[in-house]
């Protein structure tokens, strides 16, 4: 067996120089496998773990696992499979070093056993799905549910590919985006799952820096977060797909690379709202973010940023709807490009979103349309005010978007653009 062994002492001055630290090595043609393993001296400490070959990216574990092993047909999820020979790089991701630094070693060893575990399924369920509901829509078009942000073992969630599906299926969704952190591995996988519980997975990737995160849609390749936001704009409008900027206030994760222009979509809606319904950050971040160029373009879309059950949440919190010709990801991310979407906040005592009852908001026929929101308050971005009295209820679009719901206690029901 050969590979390479790196130790190193590693501070503060090493991520203001280098965020990510590319450790090189060589495999030689005819290796079998690549196994990878870092060790983190001091529990404050976060570093991420990725790989790149000579001519791919091959993934990014974060700081999810400390291991990952690459064949020729199989991965640890988060990596692609394939072995070309060459030079390759272990990429650290400096993302957190205590005061003193910490002690780094990384071993990566050539030719070593492994086996690779096969992905858990999950039962199928005939859930009726949030389509189901009588919707009124442009000709042509039907109004589909879904979440736009979700995770799963091929990054730091909890739950693989097939058992997400079958959680999509549960919360009434008829699509949903998974969104992994910095790879694509989850990619080729989708399809089976999607067949097998019967509701659209739309490719996607969660580009994930220190200065803030992007969702990235459609089939496109990998997106080099190691690049400015800016370029990722660039490089997914080049690729047909669409970008999306991620809870774009959030802890020490919001937003914070310069775009010149508005991006394809806004997490506008993140899990994090859920906190407090009644807070108003992001109608104040809109104010500052309508300014860019193009931003009247921008689609609105929301995401439960799901993980893990014990989060204490499911996908479909909140849920997004799109108004779209057929429930594919052509045809969705085409409604999402043409701003036809909508957010809706409602769930079951048991937070198991639904649905085919939340309050809604939509655009028909130039007027807004509110759906089991009687007694609720419409709002402008402006901030004027009417109460909805019947259901369904036609509203005139006055004042600016974009234009939510609220309850009598001011918490969000439902927002549309």
């Amino acid at each position: 067996m050969a590979g390479v062994r790196y130790h190193r002492r590693l501070t503060i001055d090493d991520q203001i120089r280098e965020r990510y630290l590319h450790v090189p090595f060589d495999v030689p043609p005819g290796t079998s496998t690549l196994s990878v393993r870092l060790r983190v001296a001091d529990a404050e400490a976060v570093v991420d773990l990725g790989c790149v070959a000579p001519r791919r990216w091959c993934g990014w574990a974060g700081a999810a696992r400390s291991e990952f092993v690459i064949g020729h047909e199989q991965a640890t999820p988060g990596f692609l499979p394939g072995l070309e020979p060459g030079t390759w790089h272990v990429v650290l991701g400096l993302h957190l070093l205590p005061p003193g630094g910490t002690e780094v070693e990384l071993e990566g060893v050539l030719d070593e056993p492994a086996e690779f575990a096969a992905e858990p399924l999950a039962p199928v369920q005939n859930q009726v799905r949030g389509s189901a509901r009588e919707i009124p829509a442009a000709g042509g078009l039907k109004w589909f549910a879904g979440d736009f942000h979700a995770h799963t073992t091929h990054s730091d969630g909890s739950e693989s590919i097939d058992e997400l599906a079958a959680r999509a299926a549960a919360a009434g969704l008829d699509f949903l985006a998974v969104t992994d952190h910095n790879t694509t591995s989850h990619h080729r996988l989708l399809p089976a799952s999607a067949r097998r519980h019967g509701i659209t997975l739309i490719p996607g990737q969660e580009v994930t820096t220190a200065a803030g995160h992007a969702c990235a849609y459609g089939d496109i390749g990998w997106v080099d977060f190691r690049t400015p936001g800016a370029q990722w704009l660039e490089q997914v409008e080049r690729a047909g797909g669409l970008l999306s900027l991620s809870h774009p206030l959030e802890g020490d994760c919001s937003w914070q690379h310069h775009l010149e222009r508005a991006p394809h979509a806004v997490e506008l809606w993140h899990i994090s709202w859920y906190r407090d319904l009644r807070h108003t950050f992001p109608w104040a971040w809109w104010q500052m973010f309508e300014h860019l160029p193009g931003s009247e373009r921008t689609a609105l879309i929301g995401g439960s940023d799901f993980h893990h059950p014990d989060a204490g949440w499911t996908l479909g919190t909140p849920t997004t709807w799109v108004a779209a010709r057929d429930n594919t990801t052509e045809a969705l991310l085409e409604g999402v490009r043409a701003g036809r979407t909508a957010i809706s906040v409602g769930v079951r005592p048991d937070a198991t979103p639904d649905p085919l009852h939340a309050p809604l908001l939509i655009r028909h026929d130039g007027d807004l349309l509110a759906l089991a929101a009687q007694d609720a308050v419409l709002v402008d971005a402006l901030g004027h005010r009417q109460r909805v009295q019947t259901d369904p209820a036609v509203l005139p679009a006055a004042g600016r978007g974009p234009y939510r719901l609220e309850d009598a206690y001011g918490r969000v029901l439902a927002i549309t653009g």
